[in-house]
C-alpha cells in the first residue's frame, strides 16, 4: 500500500508541474470570407451564375445595364442581400420568374446609384 501511495503522489506532482508550463496560443487576421464561411460564398457564386445565364444577361441589358456592371454589384453586397436574392432564386417556378429577379436587381442598383455608391444610370442624380 505504501508504493501505491507513492506511485500516485509522484504522478500527481508529474500531472501538477505539467499543468503549469504556459501554452502558446497563436492568432491571425482573418478576412470577412474565411469568416463568413463557405455558405455566404456558395450564395454569392449561385447569384453570379444566374445573372450570366444568356436569358438573363439579355434582360438586363434590355433594361439599359451592363451585365458586367450588375456582377459588380452583386460582388459588393453584403451577405444578406445575397441571401435575399438567393431566396427569391429558390422560390421562382422552374421555368423562372425572370422578371421579378431583374426587378429587384434593377432597384437595388437605381438605389445604389440614388445613394451614390454606383454610377450606372446616366438619368440619376446622387444624393451626396
Amino acid at each position: 500500500m505504501n508504493t501505491f501511495k507513492r506511485l500516485t503522489a509522484s504522478l500527481l506532482v508529474v500531472c501538477m508541474t505539467s499543468l503549469s508550463v504556459p501554452l502558446q496560443a497563436n492568432a491571425a487576421i482573418i478576412s470577412t470570407q474565411e469568416a463568413a464561411g463557405p455558405a455566404a460564398s456558395a450564395e454569392r457564386d449561385r447569384v453570379i451564375d444566374f445573372l450570366k445565364r444568356d436569358e438573363v444577361r439579355k434582360a438586363i441589358e434590355a433594361q439599359g445595364v451592363d451585365a458586367q456592371a450588375a456582377v459588380d454589384r452583386v460582388q459588393a453586397m453584403s451577405d444578406e442581400e445575397v441571401q435575399q436574392l438567393a431566396g427569391r432564386i429558390d422560390q421562382m417556378p422552374a421555368g423562372g420568374d425572370v422578371l421579378g429577379i431583374l426587378f429587384t436587381v434593377f432597384i437595388i442598383l437605381l438605389v445604389t446609384d440614388i445613394l451614390g455608391f454606383t454610377k450606372i444610370f446616366p438619368f440619376t442624380r446622387s444624393i451626396r
